[in-house]
Formats: structure tokens, sequence, C-alpha cells
């Protein structure tokens, strides 16, 4: 894993997990920061600074959206119940009029941070965004000395939920698609000794998605291909 050098003074190296769907910029902006970065699919969340930090952004334009059509109020009990601390980011300026009318948004900005116990913060830009995430990191790792832990761990979870959850950090498989992959197979030990042709005959799979589930439950494990972020 690359390191750096911080740039802010005290040499410390910092730590950031960010989701593989969010902006390469944010690897630059951060690195120069003084941040180490490790790109990975995340299963809540966009940045984690620490075990019980994590950061959730939005563009202004998305995040208006998900409150139109519930997206965000399904994603913040995930959030609220896998980390201690979350922050809700709203970056960049409304583009054109707003689509939600001003009571309908503050409720919405009530909700998050009375109902769900997050933080909601607004910014200019990436730069901006890249510069509060990397001193929540900071303060998580250095004064409040913090470990990184990168998967979510739920508080409480039925076992048939545990099973779910295994399945999803299996690549391309959301949480409607493991499932289908669970009601097919029964059990996790069966998806993971399932052909390539078994898996793709599961209702919303397709051959792309089977066989590269097929090449990561068969792939050996290589020490060198998983630093440790401590």
């Amino acid at each position: 894993m690359q390191t750096f050098l911080s740039s802010e003074g005290d040499g410390s190296q910092i730590e950031i997990a960010i989701d593989h769907r969010e902006d390469p910029e944010f690897d630059r902006l951060l690195g120069k920061m003084g941040a180490a970065t490790k790109r990975m699919q995340l299963p809540v969340a966009d940045f984690l600074c620490s075990s019980r930090l994590a950061v959730e952004r939005k563009t202004r334009t998305d995040f208006e959206q998900s409150i139109i059509d519930g997206r965000l109020f399904s994603q913040l009990p995930d959030l609220v119940s896998n980390y201690e601390r979350v922050v809700i980011i709203v970056e960049g300026k409304r583009k054109g009029k707003s689509r939600i009318r001003k009571n309908s948004l503050m409720g919405a900005y009530a909700s998050v941070i009375a109902r769900y116990g997050a933080s909601l913060l607004f910014t200019r830009d990436m730069l901006r965004t890249a510069r509060i995430i990397f001193h929540f990191a900071k303060h998580e790792q250095v004064a409040k000395k913090q470990p990184m832990r990168i998967h979510a761990k739920r508080r409480t979870l039925t076992p048939s939920q545990t099973l779910r959850s295994i399945v999803e950090m299996l690549p391309m498989v959301g949480p409607k698609l493991a499932k289908a992959l669970l009601n097919h197979f029964g059990t996790v030990e069966g998806l993971a000794g399932a052909s390539e042709r078994e898996i793709a005959s599961v209702p919303g799979m397709g051959r792309k998605k089977a066989k590269l589930i097929r090449r990561t439950l068969a792939y050996e494990y290589d020490e060198d291909d998983d630093p440790t972020m401590c």
C-alpha cells in the first residue's frame, strides 16, 4: 500500500478507505494532503475514516433526488446501525430551481439529524469535501487513536441477515441478487459449491456476473494482495 508523508505537519500516516465508485480525483486530493487511500467495494458509506466514523457523500442534485425517491432514508438506517458516527456531506451548489419545497427540505434536514443522529455538512466542491474527510480521519486516527476497520459490522443481525451480508460482498451482488442466490441455493455453502452454469441459472444473474462470482469463490487467498490498514 502506498504511503505519504503528511503535509499537515506531524508525519503521521492517515488511512482512508474509499468506495470503488467514488471519483478517482479523491485519491489525488487526499494523497496530496498526506493520506494513504485504499479503493474497495464498501458495504455501506463512501469513505471510512476509522472503525466508528463513516462519510456518505452526495452532490446537491443527488441529495435532493434521494429525498424524493426515498433512497436517503433507506440508506441512513444501515449507516447508523453500522457506525457510531455518520456524516452526510452534500457537495456543490444547486443547479437551477430546487424540485423540493423549502419546508420539505428543512424537514429532511431535521430527520437526518434528529431522527437518525447523523451529521449534515455542506461543501462547495470536491477539494473542500476531501479536506474535511482528511481532517475527520486525522482526528480519529491520531487524536482519538481509533483503528481502521474496513467492513461494516452490524450490531444486531439475524442468521439469515448474516448470510445475506456475506453474499453481498461478492462482486456485482446487491441485496436483491443476494436474496435470489440464497433462495436458490439455500446456504452459502451451496452457493460456494455451485458451478458457473448453476449460478447463471438464478433469475437476474446472467453469464457475466456468474463468471465473476465463480472466479471470486475459487480465488486462492494471497496475503500480498491484502494489505492491512492499521
